[in-house]
């Protein structure tokens, strides 16, 4: 098959792109620039010159392939309804492209707000006002009906591994500025977690198995405690572990604080079933314990 990604050169899709082409896919992997072009060439396939902020070229990228992977997001805390706004035309304008062919196309969500303070399933369905980006993936699932074969594929809140500089390498950053690591109350809400390369297997299996209109769970890890986590940053950094009141979150982390109070696990037990993955690679606090969050950015 011949597999549109955007994202291709990012820090999920540089896990994708080598899956896809081990497994004998064609893949055309969207550039911004030269330097992104380079970088999906490193990766085994051919750039598609590009942007968010243009839908033509993605709606030429998607034509121009059997199928999408949709990776790619402006991900600026401070636009983010501007952000989703752009999400949803990338996607109707790549769905519109495969509208017909029963291609797949397979976008990019995340676990969050499936079903706070209880296990979230690949049935539930996301509430809306957690982040404006959620409302896409009803967009993207709804154009089952047009003769496209959408997949929801449902990120853990942390991607981790080496060169991560997501959400933890974000609490990371913020333990080293304030010397102590922090964890919000009790710490016994849970966050879900995936190493990155388990990630990227995971996106391969749901475009060549996944049916139409379903969503499935990157999450190798139902839920830790985010006083776990803290303690494992404490621990690498060699800072005190300390609780830090609900009302002072946001003070202490900033932005992060908001997601970091969230009791948010989820499981894959029926995308483990439905695709046969298994993950396989070190777990959260096995890469922080390993030093994987200890270079400064």
């Amino acid at each position: 098959m011949r597999v549109f990604v955007t994202g291709a050169s990012g820090w999920i899709g540089s896990a994708v792109v080598p899956e896809l082409v081990r497994a004998g896919h064609e893949v055309l992997g969207l550039a911004r620039n030269d330097a992104s072009a380079d970088r999906v060439r490193a990766l085994g396939a051919e750039p598609h010159h590009g942007d968010l902020d243009d839908p033509g070229s993605l709606a030429a990228g998607a034509k121009a392939a059997d199928g999408v992977v949709h990776l790619a997001y402006h991900h600026d805390f401070s636009q983010m309804a501007e952000a989703a706004r752009k999400d949803r035309a990338a996607i109707e304008a790549m769905g519109e492209a495969l509208a017909g062919s029963g291609g797949p196309l397979l976008i990019a969500a995340g676990t969050l707000g499936l079903r706070p303070g209880e296990v979230g399933t690949e049935e539930d369905r996301p509430d809306a006002t957690v982040h404006p980006r959620v409302a896409n993936s009803a967009v993207a699932l709804d154009l089952a009906d047009r003769g496209v074969r959408p997949v929801a594929v449902r990120f853990a809140p942390t991607v981790h591994g080496p060169g991560d500089h997501g959400f933890v390498a974000t609490l990371v950053g913020v333990a080293r500025e304030k010397g102590v690591s922090a964890y919000v109350g009790d710490g016994a809400n849970r966050w879900p977690a995936v190493h990155r390369l388990d990630a990227g297997r995971l996106v391969r299996l749901a475009l060549d198995g996944a049916a139409a209109g379903t969503a499935v769970h990157a999450v190798a890890e139902e839920g830790i405690a985010t006083r776990d986590i803290a303690q494992a940053i404490g621990d690498s950094l060699g800072v005190p572990v300390e609780s830090v009141a609900p009302e002072e979150a946001a003070a202490h982390f900033g932005w992060i604080g908001a997601f970091f109070a969230f009791d948010a696990p989820a499981s894959s037990e029926r995308t483990r079933a439905l695709l046969g993955w298994e993950p396989t690679h070190p777990t959260l606090l096995e890469d922080l314990a390993a030093g994987a969050y200890l270079q400064r950015p």
